[in-house]
């Protein structure tokens, strides 16, 4: 673990800032992905943390987070057996209890220097901050097919309708007030890919607006999204999103989940 010019005392007092990582069988990209992230939050002026959610993986994941060396920047592991990159962004985030936090892929496809960007607006005042390929000054290195680009621009139009004013709901770089983001997370039902769309047409529901952010992203081998399997149920999950955000609130309590159309969701 790189040294930190805080030594061990971040470890003592609660963090500032917790940043969850969502990890479905990621134990080849996940040991890369924490070294970045924790040696760049041990240069941080103020306690962090960082929480790996294990999303019933089959590999080493769990293992390697709870092997990981203690340092500066505390790592714990969560469990959640409910399928799906949404859930196991829900699960990470209502187990956070600092003033701001946020998420980010085990791959860290988005450059880590954009957390100090997005956490000056946080203190500044914003309460939901993202990272946008499509901002004009992002610098985006992109290898993927013509069909999965043609599918993205899809996605795209179709998550403007529910998100107006987000160019990329699906970047996997978003930071929160704390507050916000728990009960957010807490009214989440989309368990798959989609549910950036949900959280964060729901963060727009409670008057907190959307600020995207430039960011230096990296397409990263070893992504789990297949146009030919995954875009029907992608294009349902809208459509729920859609009909939920509409309807009318209910007076008898709404179940936490729906059945998973995407049972992983993983970039």
């Amino acid at each position: 673990m790189p040294p930190s010019p805080r030594g061990d005392e971040g470890t003592s007092r609660p963090p500032l800032l917790e940043i969850v990582i969502p990890a479905y069988n990621e134990e080849g990209r996940l040991p890369g992905g924490l070294l970045q992230l924790c040696a760049k939050l041990a240069r941080m002026p103020f306690p962090t943390a960082v929480i790996v959610v294990d999303n019933a993986s089959t590999d080493h994941t769990a293992e390697i987070v709870t092997n990981w060396p203690r340092g500066p920047v505390p790592v714990r592991l969560i469990q959640c057996a409910i399928p799906g990159k949404g859930a196991a962004v829900r699960a990470g985030l209502l187990g956070t209890s600092a003033p701001f936090v946020g998420f980010c892929d085990a791959d860290m496809a988005t450059d880590l220097d954009a957390i100090d960007h997005a956490l000056g607006l946080l203190l500044s005042g914003e309460r939901v901050v993202i990272g946008s390929r499509a901002h004009q000054g992002s610098l985006v290195e992109n290898r993927h097919s013509r069909i999965r680009e043609l599918g993205a621009f899809g996605f795209r139009a179709l998550a403007g309708a529910l998100v107006q004013g987000v160019s990329d709901t699906q970047c996997g770089f978003k930071f929160f007030e704390g507050v916000l983001a728990r009960e957010t997370a807490a009214r989440l039902r989309t368990s798959g890919f989609a549910f950036d769309v949900e959280f964060l047409a729901r963060c727009v529901e409670r008057g907190s607006p959307v600020r995207e952010i430039p960011v230096r992203w990296h397409d990263m081998p070893g992504s789990r999204f297949s146009p030919a399997r995954h875009t029907f149920g992608i294009v349902l999950e809208l459509g729920r999103i859609w009909v939920r955000l509409r309807a009318r609130p209910r007076t008898a309590p709404q179940p936490a989940w729906e059945p998973p159309l995407d049972p992983v969701g993983y970039p």
